[in-house]
C-alpha cells in the first residue's frame, strides 16, 4: 500500500512540474548574417544593440545563426525565433533581402528590421522590392566614410592602396567606390602628379578570413601595398595575418583597432545606435512600426551620425589630423563635399590615380 501511495504521489508531482513548466521565450530576437555575434563586425555591432535595449528595458532576447549561407537556413532561423516567440526580429545584411522578402508575409504578425537591404526577390529575371507595414529597412551613406578613409590615407602620405571588399553586394560597392574617390580627392588637393597614387581592387567573394585571402594579401603587401582597406565582415583577420608588423589596415563597420596595432582607423556605420533607435521606436508605438517606419527604408549617413571614422585612442594617423577629419566631417554633414553613389560604374578619377580593377563582378542590384 505504502509502495502505491509513494508511486502516485511521485506522479502527482511529476504532472504537476510538467503542467507548471513553459517553454522559454525571446520577444527580441537577432538572425546572423554569415558569422556570429562576436564577428568584430556587422554581426556583433547589431547584437549588441539589441542586448543594451533588451538588459535596460527587461526584456528577453537571443540570436539564432542559420545552418547555412543560404535564404533556406536563413528562413528556418527566423522560423525558429518565431516559435520562440520573437514579436521583432532584428536581420543584419544584404543577404537577408530574400529572406525577409519571404517572411514578411509568412509572419504579419512579427516585425523586421533589416539592416543593409530592402526584401527583394528576382521575378523573370527582375528584382521587385516589396516593404510590408511589419518591416523597417535602414540603408547607410558607406560611400561618405569610404571618401573618408580614402583621403586620409592618402593624406596621411600612403601612395599604394589597397580595396579588398567581401562579396560584390552594395554597401560593400559604396565602401570601396567611396574609399576610390577620397584617395583621388586627396592626390587633387595635395597636387600630387599624375599617377602618384595606386589602388589595388578587388573582392574576395566571402565574408569570412581564409587561407585564399591570406595568399592574395601577401602578395598586395609583397608587391608594395602600404594599407589595405579590409571591408567585409571576418576578412579583415586575414589580412592582419597578411600584413604582419609592416602593412597598414583600415578596418570596417566597427572599431577593430584593439584587433591589431596595424590598423589606422576603421570606417564605421552606427549599427548599434540604429538598432537602439529603431527598438525604441517599435516599443515606444505598443509594439509596431509607426509610420515613420511601418515599409520605409532609411538611408543614414553623416547627417544623422550614423557613419564615421575611428577616433580617439584608436586613430593612429599622424599627418592627417582629427582636426582636419572633423572639418571635413562637418562639410559632409552641409554637402559641400560632393561624393557619387552609383554602384552601376566604376567612379570617374582623375589621371593622379591609377586603379587597377582584379575582379570582373557583377553588382547585384539594392
Amino acid at each position: 500500500m505504502k509502495k502505491i501511495l509513494l508511486s502516485l504521489f511521485v506522479l502527482l508531482v511529476g504532472i504537476t512540474v510538467i503542467s507548471g513548466c513553459k517553454a522559454k521565450t525571446y520577444e527580441i530576437a537577432l538572425v546572423t548574417d554569415v558569422g556570429n555575434i562576436d564577428d568584430k563586425s556587422f554581426n556583433e555591432s547589431a547584437w549588441n544593440g539589441v542586448k543594451q535595449y533588451a538588459e535596460d528595458n527587461d526584456i528577453t532576447y537571443a540570436y539564432y545563426r542559420p545552418t547555412a549561407d543560404t535564404t533556406t537556413a536563413r528562413l528556418e532561423a527566423i522560423e525558429s525565433a518565431v516559435e520562440k516567440g520573437a514579436k521583432i526580429l532584428v536581420c543584419p545584411g544584404y543577404l537577408f533581402k530574400e529572406a525577409i522578402y519571404e517572411a514578411q508575409t509568412l509572419y504579419p504578425e512579427v516585425s523586421f528590421l533589416l539592416l543593409d537591404a530592402e526584401p527583394t526577390k528576382t521575378i523573370n529575371t527582375v528584382d521587385t522590392v516589396l516593404v510590408e507595414d511589419n518591416v523597417y529597412c535602414v540603408l547607410y551613406k558607406e560611400e561618405q566614410v569610404g571618401f573618408l578613409a580614402g583621403y586620409a590615407a592618402v593624406y596621411e602620405g600612403f601612395r599604394q592602396l589597397g580595396f579588398l571588399g567581401g562579396m560584390a553586394v552594395p554597401a560593400v560597392v559604396r565602401y570601396g567606390y567611396g574609399f576610390v574617390q577620397g584617395a583621388d580627392a586627396a592626390a587633387a588637393d595635395l597636387a600630387l602628379a599624375d599617377g602618384a597614387v595606386e589602388i589595388s581592387y578587388a573582392y574576395s567573394g566571402t565574408f569570412g578570413p581564409n587561407d585564399e585571402i591570406k595568399t592574395r594579401m601577401d602578395g598586395w603587401y609583397s608587391a608594395g601595398t602600404e594599407v589595405v582597406f579590409a571591408c567585409g565582415g571576418g576578412i579583415y583577420l586575414s589580412v592582419i595575418e597578411a600584413a604582419g608588423t609592416t602593412g597598414k589596415i583600415i578596418g570596417v563597420d566597427r572599431d577593430q583597432a584593439s584587433e591589431s596595432d596595424q590598423i589606422l582607423t576603421s570606417a564605421m556605420k552606427d549599427i548599434t545606435n540604429s538598432v537602439l533607435l529603431a527598438l525604441e521606436s517599435f516599443y515606444d508605438n505598443e509594439k509596431a512600426w509607426d509610420v515613420d517606419h511601418a515599409g520605409v527604408t532609411d538611408t543614414l549617413g553623416a547627417a544623422e551620425e550614423c557613419v564615421s571614422l575611428a577616433t580617439g585612442d584608436s586613430w593612429r594617423l599622424e599627418n592627417f589630423t582629427i582636426t582636419q577629419y572633423e572639418a571635413m566631417f562637418e562639410d559632409l554633414i552641409a554637402g559641400t563635399i560632393e561624393i557619387d553613389d552609383s554602384i552601376d560604374a566604376e567612379p570617374v578619377v582623375s589621371a593622379k590615380l591609377v586603379v587597377t580593377y582584379e575582379d570582373d563582378i557583377e553588382v547585384p542590384e539594392e
